[in-house]
Parts: structure tokens; C-alpha cells; sequence
């Protein structure tokens, strides 16, 4: 499937070289527990069913969390008919539709991939936003799935998980598995959790740092194709106003989805720890998307807002 998104050599290839890493990453960690543990088929099956639960269930598990719904065109005819639009446009499947009953003003897209993805928006995006300014999002959106940077963010994101999960394993089937408790099994334990704090860390840096150009992309392939990015940039600046004015514990569960969020649930702008962050700043998205407006010349066209 090739969409009319403007394609990005430099995602695609800073996607190839995250995926290409993390396998390393994690056939090294897989490895390292097959050897502590002595037990390959625990690590390895766990390790499988993690992976495909995640790349087959990534959709549902998103709007699980984030009370998502799927809605027919009967229901929010407008929003089916910006999403058919830009899907006519881009020449690309349309997602399903989903709202989310959140004031958190914000969107999301997942799914494994174009002909089974999942674009989401809350009411509180929908309450706030100008036509132009919700077609530039959902625009956004559309091309981190016309791109398949969703797919690779979604298993990356969650490839952390594992680690978790095969550290509990193992404290569970030392503690309760009737195994010899002496010191070789605590030099074991505490290897295991050296090992996957390592994994989690390199796999933390690597995901962030493809979390953040994948936005300023999605950005980019938005203006260029909608001819309006001071509507987008319109939309990103209403939308981290509002958001920093939202009380942050009421943030604090949206924050576990904030790489796949149109803009991140943070109720300030960090400071060193913007060094860590899953989306670039306000600012260097606004330049961007201002040098775009210029190349296109778009306050002297027709309908420029």
C-alpha cells in the first residue's frame, strides 16, 4: 500500500535501525535468561506470547485503557467525514473511528497496520478544535499509519514489557517452584534484574529518540498534505495550552500512552527530562511546521488561516 504521504527515507530508515537494535537487544536478553535460568522453553514462550499478544491486541489494549470507543458515521457524522476525506486524499484504507469520552484534549492512532488501524480522539479535542485545526491532527495521525510508525512504535513501546514479566516469572517459580534457595539462586535473581534494567534502558533511549523524529514527521507529511500547516500549528498550540492547564493527576494515567498521543499528557514542559521525551518540543514543531508554511507560500493562498 502506498498512500499519497509524503514518503520519509530518514523514518524509514531510523525505524529500520530501532527494530534492527532492539532485536539485538533483545535476542542478547533472551539469551542471558535462557543461560541464568536454565529454562529456555519459559523464556522463549513468554517472550513469544508477549510479542504477538502485543502486535495482534495493540489496538484494543490503547482503547481499553484510554475508555475508547469505536463510533459509526450516525453518531459523529462530521469527524467520519474528515477522516473519509483525508483517507481520499492520501489514497490510503480508512482506520476505524473511535472517540474517547476524555477532556484531555488529544488523539491517538494504532493497529498493526493500514488496513487494521484504530484513530481516536477525545471529546475534549473535538469540543476545542476548528475544522482546519481537527483535519491537521487527524491528518497527523493518518500518516503514522500510512507510514507504519505505528506499528514499530506499538511493538517497541511494549517490547519492554517482557522484561517485566519474565523477571516476575522467574521470582515466582524461584519462590513458589520448590527450587534450592541458596546463594547460587540469589547470584541468579539479581543477575536477571541487572540484565533487564539494562535491556529496559537501552530500549527506553531508543524508543525515545524514534518517538520524537516520528512526530516531527508526522507533522512534516500533515502540512504538505492538507497545504495548511499554520492550521495544524494553530491545533498544536491550542491543545498544549490546554492540556498544561489540566490538573496533572488527572493526567498521570494517560501519561503510560503519551508515544502514541498527538501531544503528550504533561502538565508542564519539562526541563532536563525533555532529554527523555516521546515527543520534540512545542517549539521545534512550530518552527518546523512555520519554514513549511513559508516554502508553500501559504499566507498569500486562498483559505490560509
Amino acid at each position: 500500500m502506498h498512500s499519497r504521504f509524503r514518503s520519509d527515507r530518514r523514518l524509514t530508515t531510523r525505524m529500520g535501525i530501532t527494530l534492527f537494535l532492539l532485536g539485538l537487544v533483545y535476542v542478547g536478553f533472551v539469551a542471558a535468561l535462557i543461560v541464568l535460568l536454565k529454562s529456555w522453553v519459559l523464556v522463549v514462550v513468554v517472550a513469544a506470547a508477549v510479542l504477538g499478544a502485543q502486535y495482534w491486541f495493540s489496538d484494543r489494549v490503547a482503547l481499553f485503557a484510554m475508555r475508547g470507543r469505536v463510533v459509526e458515521r450516525e453518531e459523529y457524522p462530521d469527524l467520519h467525514g474528515v477522516v473519509d476525506r483525508l483517507c481520499a486524499i492520501a489514497d490510503m484504507p480508512k482506520p476505524v473511528v473511535a472517540v474517547s469520552d476524555m477532556d484531555m484534549p488529544n488523539a491517538f492512532a494504532t493497529g498493526r497496520n493500514p488496513d487494521h488501524a484504530v484513530v481516536c480522539v477525545t471529546t475534549g479535542l473535538l469540543r476545542r478544535l476548528e475544522p482546519a485545526e481537527l483535519e491537521g491532527v487527524l491528518a497527523h495521525e493518518l500518516s503514522h499509519v500510512a507510514h507504519k510508525d505505528v506499528a514499530v512504535i506499538t511493538v517497541a513501546s511494549f517490547l519492554g514489557v517482557l522484561a517485566g514479566l519474565i523477571v516476575r516469572f522467574a521470582f515466582y517459580s524461584q519462590l513458589f517452584g520448590g527450587g534450592r534457595r541458596d546463594q547460587n539462586t540469589a547470584v541468579v535473581f539479581a543477575a536477571v534484574m541487572g540484565v533487564s534494567a539494562a535491556v529496559y534502558a537501552v530500549s527506553f533511549l531508543l524508543i525515545r529518540s524514534l518517538s520524537r523524529y516520528r512526530e516531527l514527521a508526522a507533522d512534516r507529511a500533515a502540512a504538505l498534505l492538507t497545504g495548511r500547516p499554520s492550521a495544524l500549528a494553530s491545533a498544536l498550540t491550542k491543545v498544549s495550552g490546554d492540556i498544561a492547564r489540566i490538573p496533572t493527576k488527572d493526567l498521570r494515567t494517560a501519561q503510560a500512552f503519551n508515544a502514541f498521543y498527538f501531544t503528550p499528557a504533561l502538565g508542564r514542559e519539562p526541563g532536563v527530562a525533555r532529554l527523555f521525551s516521546t515527543h520534540p518540543s512545542l517549539e521545534q514543531r512550530l518552527d518546523q511546521l512555520g519554514r513549511i508554511s513559508a516554502e508553500l507560500g501559504e499566507a498569500a493562498a486562498p483559505g490560509g488561516v
